[in-house]
């Protein structure tokens, strides 16, 4: 922003935002909208050095997830909508009388209208030595690159406050490899959403995952400790070491500036408001956390861009949306555990009643709170397991009449899956996203208008955009729409083939067949496409696991399975060798470096453990195979929808907190899985203890030593949409791991959609996570020997796809350049790249221009 004056006067009246976090951003997106910049000139200053970010997610920003990543967006879309901004911009002053802001620098700028969307912040508890070096907050990008600077020299960290943050907090340095603690005040964990019972049962679940967990803790002061850099002393006389401090106790409204302008705020904090987020001056208004309307601060980004939507319309004189309070219901994943709270959850309801399940086997916890005469649900208490959560949710926010026996609702069936409400039971004002308040009608008219699919559907409404737990409950509304409508909702997998991937499965299996025209012969239509062929190739090496270069197979390959290399941007090819569990000798380490120099290829290693070599030519490939397989490298698979990498860190082997061998458990699951294909790629880890070093959490498959013996993770992954694995089972056997893993990986190849990664395809199970363990550990379908049986066969017939490519001379044909000779081509021109490399000469140059003309 160019501002050469220190009272800027614009030919439109300056609509000034002060903050520019969430809330604060969705009202300049609800203000573009409403083309308030017609009318003013927009202004926003935000106290951060970087625009509005994903504060919802902040977590993964430790797990891989860049700023970019989290941004909610750039400076490109407030220039092309004449929004004006800047960041570290702090405003310290409010003249509502002359109507204008001063700036940390002493820049002032006039306003018609104003808006605070400033926040809050981190309340620290005053105990003596609360400020010491190494104890941090947990709130903005800025906060959590110290905490991971101090992580990188620290052993140990401690959480001080149990609640949601609290917890979001303790699994961000658990996964910063920090033997972490959680220091509550309060007598449980989520003291404000969960109750006594599902309060303690989380506590165990988390204790489980080896997080230390204590209640009922007063910390008096914090002082220097004897084996660590701090000793937190508490009421009771204990105390407990720790290198790094993280207060996590709540937040508080940041109203600072509203106070020094004299605006009303609450006994308690927050800046008062009305239903138009108006403060005591009435061009003045508050949105967000700073906000207090009828006594209350809602903490939840949902309500907060409620409020931003009736700020904009009231800034524009468009009465029509008013803020008049907002749910805060909550379903969430902490440290891997499911946790839902809704409504009345504490039972505060004059007269109301309960019904109870809770299995401690299963680490099942749910609660319903009900009406005196049984007919309306007032609230619900959900631990270990969510699945019932969105079902619960439409009873309580549109009143629907329960069922004869409620308890229906909570009790666990025969099939293992919760019982649902149908989409058509809830009414057209049923809240489906709640973090951008789109309603069941809102979807039905943008149908309506045109979208025509789920994508056309969340462009236009923003549904499941937000936090996405809505995902699931949005598909079936907007299918139940497209319906009722008369439009079919198709499952098919192509025009080919009137059938989903997992029919196809089924039909390939039972029928035994064994080739695509065999298939499209009996079950199909025309030649196939682009969709079908790499997906029915696919079905068939998981049934069959042929070679995947047959003549009757190889046309169904895409480029990468077909030259069983990734091909990269400038046409050359990678070579990845599987190394299992990462370790490696160092004879064949000495061959992957002259291999890497005798073809001049560049060498990376990968995320995964493994070396990467880039830069072959199709004709080398065979070539550079043979050089590997001879000192007993084989294909890595890297380009296959296959197992991909086991990580591993080196456990009991020689760490000094190793409690199991996880390189040996990790060389032999990789050997195990490594010929299997499945509809997407799949990541597996092994940690030897609690620490987690081999981040076994993130993976498809995970797996945790611990005193037990092991625990067993399934369906996280990482990528665009990350998602952290859940705890399946505790303290297996070496041979329980090994059945248990077998029939997860075959049912998921079984009825998994085409290029579905396990995280989402177990999200699409009815019954989530519980369903997938009545199937896998109870065999509820009584399909599990069938199950094993078939990984069996694949482990049996496994075989390197390099090894049998050269060994046939049929094969190696597509790996020539020429029919009929083994020349190369002198006209193309690798421009090679990179500071250690030498520039293609002009005479390179002009010679590929020539040829390339």
């Amino acid at each position: 922003m160019n501002n050469s004056m220190q009272l800027e006067i614009n030919k439109k009246p300056n609509l000034i935002i002060v903050g520019n976090g969430m809330v604060g951003h969705h009202f300049v997106e609800q203000l573009v909208q409403l083309d308030a910049s017609n009318e003013y000139q927009i202004i926003v200053f935000g106290e951060e050095a970087k625009l509005a970010y994903d504060r919802v997610h902040l977590s993964e920003y430790f797990t891989g997830k860049s700023y970019s990543e989290l941004a909610m967006s750039d400076a490109t879309y407030y220039d092309k909508n004449h929004i004006e901004y800047e960041t570290n911009a702090k405003v310290v002053g409010i003249n509502t009388v002359e109507k204008r802001i001063r700036l940390a620098d002493d820049r002032e700028f006039m306003f018609e209208k104003l808006v605070l969307a400033t926040g809050s912040y981190p309340f620290v508890p005053p105990i003596k030595g609360h400020d010491r070096e190494n104890t941090f907050v947990y709130r903005t990008l800025d906060d959590l690159d110290a905490i991971r600077e101090c992580a990188k020299t620290a052993k140990t960290g401690t959480v001080v406050g149990g609640g949601l943050l609290g917890l979001e907090a303790a699994n961000a340095l658990k996964n910063l490899g920090l033997k972490t603690s959680v220091v509550e005040f309060a007598p449980r964990l989520m003291p404000v959403q969960l109750d006594e019972a599902g309060g303690g049962l989380l506590k165990n679940m988390i204790r489980a995952l080896g997080v230390d967990v204590h209640v009922s803790k007063a910390t008096t002061q914090i002082v220097d400790g004897e084996d660590a850099a701090h000793r937190m002393e508490f009421s009771d006389d204990s105390f407990l070491e720790t290198d790094l401090i993280l207060f996590s106790a709540g937040i508080r409204p940041q109203d600072s500036l509203a106070r020094t302008a004299q605006l009303a705020v609450g006994e308690r904090g927050g800046i008062v408001i009305n239903d138009f987020c108006q403060t005591s001056h009435a061009d003045i208004y508050a949105i967000g956390e700073c906000a207090l309307w009828e006594g209350r601060i809602f903490g939840l980004v949902a309500p907060g861009y409620t409020m931003a939507k009736a700020a904009a319309h009231h800034v524009v004189d468009r009465q029509t949306v008013a803020f008049t309070g907002a749910d805060m219901s909550t379903k969430l994943k902490l440290l891997g555990c499911d946790v839902g709270s809704i409504g009345d959850a504490h039972q505060m309801t004059p007269s109301a009643k309960s019904v109870v399940y809770r299995d401690d086997f299963s680490n099942a916890y749910r609660k319903m709170i009900v009406s005196e005469d049984g007919t309306k649900l007032l609230g619900a208490v959900l631990v270990g397991d969510n699945s019932y959560y969105d079902t619960l949710l439409q009873y309580y926010l549109n009143g629907i009449a329960l069922p004869e026996n409620p308890q229906s609702l909570i009790l666990p069936v025969s099939q293992g899956k919760p019982v649902g409400l149908g989409v058509d039971m809830l009414p057209a004002n049923a809240s489906i996203c709640s973090c951008h308040n789109v309603s069941k009608q809102d979807i039905a008219d943008a149908i309506s208008a045109g979208s025509m699919d789920l994508a056309a559907v969340k462009t236009e409404t923003k549904a499941s955009t937000g936090c996405g737990g809505c995902s699931a409950l949005l598909k079936k509304v907007v299918d139940n729409e497209l319906l009722a409508l008369g439009v079919e909702v198709s499952t098919d997998i192509c025009e080919h083939f009137s059938y989903t991937r997992q029919d196809l499965y089924n039909l390939v299996k039972i029928d035994e067949i064994k080739t695509f025209n065999d298939l499209i012969h009996k079950h199909g239509r025309g030649r196939g496409c682009e969709i079908c062929k790499p997906a029915v190739g696919n079905i068939l090496a998981s049934v069959w696991n042929d070679f995947v270069l047959k003549k009757e197979h190889v046309s169904l390959q895409d480029t990468n399975d077909r030259f069983l290399a990734n091909m990269q941007k400038d046409g050359t090819y990678s070579v990845v060798p599987r190394i299992p569990g990462g370790e490696i000798t160092p004879e064949r380490l000495i061959v992957l470096g002259e291999v890497a120099k005798k073809y001049q290829l560049y060498t990376k290693i990968t995320g995964g453990q493994r070396i990467d070599l880039f830069g072959a030519t199709l004709s080398q490939l065979p070539l550079i195979w043979e050089e590997l397989i001879a000192v007993g490298f084989e294909t890595g698979q890297a380009y296959g929808k296959s197992v991909r990498t086991v990580k591993s860190c080196v456990g009991s082997t020689w760490c000094r907190y190793g409690v199991n061998d996880s390189m040996k458990m990790a060389i032999d699951i990789e050997n195990r899985y490594k010929g299997l294909r499945s509809p997407h790629k799949l990541k597996f880890a092994v940690s030897g203890c609690t620490r987690e070093c081999a981040e076994a959490q993130s993976k498809d498959i995970g797996i945790i030593a611990t005193e037990g013996g092991w625990n067993l993770y399934v369906c996280g992954n990482g990528g665009m949409k990350p998602r952290h694995a859940d705890l399946f089972a505790t303290d297996l056997t070496d041979k329980q791991l090994v059945a248990y893993i077998d029939r997860v990986l075959m049912f998921y190849v079984k009825t998994a959609d085409r290029l579905q990664r396990t995280s989402v395809w177990m999200e699409g199970l009815e019954g989530g996570l519980d369903y997938l363990k009545q199937v896998v550990i109870e065999d509820s379908l009584g399909i599990a020997s069938e199950l094993e049986a078939q990984m069996a066969l694949i482990v049996d017939t496994f075989q390197c796809e390099w090894k049998t490519t050269i060994e046939n001379p049929e094969s190696r044909k597509f790996f020539k350049n020429f029919i009929n000779s083994d020349g190369l081509d002198e006209n193309v021109v690798f421009v090679e790249e990179r500071d250690q490399i030498r520039p293609a000469t002009d005479a390179e140059k002009n010679k590929l221009i020539a040829t390339l003309a």
